[in-house]
């Protein structure tokens, strides 16, 4: 469990708090490129208890600041964008890519009154389909250009679910925790008379499980046994990304804080095979989620993505973690907060916390788990046991439920 005091080190996100300045360290996915288009460029969003406008150029670059003119406050997220710009809808203030005002059309000829306003502003950048937004201390870090963000030998997807009405920790543990896959996946999945294959592939008799970190942050390997539908298996993958990156397979999420209570995520997910065509290659498609609540305002519980907004919501808007008891299955969540910690520790003392990029990189390869092929001539085949070393601790799970699927109690 942690204390009150840790709990709040790791969940409050505002401007000046120890989460908060961590994760303004990283770009930031805040919107899709689809959601800004020539007719309507720009639009207002909420991140990390900012409010914020994000517009993009004639150009075809991107700019973000904060949403309220300083003039009377009204939104820019309705303001004219300019060639080097945004203007204000109401009385024509006009600010430059920096925030500063650089026109006030009712002031008169000569007034230096423009030079003394300025809005905070940030640099974005687009990636894939994704506008990133960078909050942090100048200058800017590099941009990650993430494998399959960025080949050119399959299909990117994007896809967009409504918001999560929680923290954004209660989200990010959960890629800590591998375990809740059999029990709240599979054999929910079971329950609600989903048996294919498919489904069922989070089934299967679990074995044992562990838990080590690696360069980028935390992996973690298991072992079914087998089934009817699927053979015994030893398997590595679901790896957590620092800070607030889940990779699995060809999916990847940002778990991005809206405010404390609410959070954002963005995917993408890749297919290799036949290139996109040269429109989707930098704007894929993006698909709207299915429903996540039923008619009668519970939580679906018939697929993945709604049975985890059900763990996650039903925490609590910020999960109280003096009132856990954590077990020896839960060492992912343990490891998660220690390198927390010591990211936070090192955002104190001024220095750069983990996967902060200085230097370009065309692209980072990480390692390959069961589920991805290497790609012949381009790039590392390291398979992701290659990155487990005298760290890996391993679990046994003990005969009882979770391993005897569709054991009925």
């Amino acid at each position: 469990m942690l204390s009150h005091e840790e709990n709040e080190l790791f969940t409050r996100v505002g401007p000046g708090m120890p989460a908060g300045e961590l994760l303004r360290r990283y770009w930031q996915p805040v919107c899709y490129v689809r959601d800004l288009t020539p007719d309507d460029p720009s639009r207002s969003i909420r991140i990390m208890d900012e409010e914020l406008a994000v517009f993009r150029f004639p150009d075809g670059s991107y700019g973000c600041m904060e949403e309220h003119c300083a003039h009377r406050r009204t939104s820019l997220a309705y303001g004219f964008v300019e060639t080097d710009g945004i203007r204000c809808a109401y009385h024509g203030w006009k600010y430059d890519r920096t925030g500063q005002c650089v026109d006030q059309p009712f002031e008169p000829a000569g007034s230096t009154f423009k030079e003394r306003i300025r809005l905070q502003a940030y640099p974005a950048q687009a990636l894939a389909g994704l506008v990133f937004v960078y909050m942090g201390p100048l200058p800017a870090p590099v941009l990650p250009r993430w494998d399959f963000m960025v080949w050119h030998d399959g299909r990117r997807e994007l896809r967009r679910q409504p918001p999560l009405n929680c923290n954004w920790l209660q989200i990010q543990e959960n890629t800590a925790d591998y375990v809740h896959t059999y029990f709240l996946h599979g054999h929910m999945l079971y329950t609600e008379g989903k048996r294919d294959a498919y489904s069922m592939r989070l089934y299967r008799p679990f074995q044992r499980y562990c838990f080590q970190p690696f360069e980028w942050g935390q992996v973690k390997a298991w072992e079914y046994a087998r089934t009817d539908l699927w053979p015994e298996a030893k398997e590595a993958g679901a790896m957590l990304i620092m800070p607030n990156i889940l990779r699995f397979a060809y999916d990847m999420h940002w778990r991005v804080p809206i405010d404390d209570t609410h959070t954002l995520v963005f995917a993408i997910s890749y297919k290799p095979g036949d290139p996109a065509p040269p429109d989707e290659q930098d704007n894929p498609p993006l698909v709207e989620d299915e429903p996540q609540y039923r008619p009668d305002g519970r939580i679906a519980r018939d697929h993945i993505w709604a049975q985890d907004r059900l763990a996650w919501e039903t925490q609590g808007p910020v999960f109280d973690r003096s009132l856990e008891h954590l077990g020896t299955s839960d060492r992912g969540i343990i490891l998660f907060r220690q390198m927390l910690r010591e990211q936070i520790e090192l955002v104190r003392q001024g220095k750069d916390p983990m996967n902060v990029l200085r230097e370009p990189r065309d692209i980072i390869e990480l390692p390959l788990d069961q589920y991805v092929q290497p790609r012949e001539g381009q790039g590392m085949d390291l398979r992701m046991w290659d990155y487990f070393d005298a760290r890996q601790e391993w679990f046994d799970v003990p005969e009882g439920p979770a391993r005897t699927p569709g054991f009925v109690a």
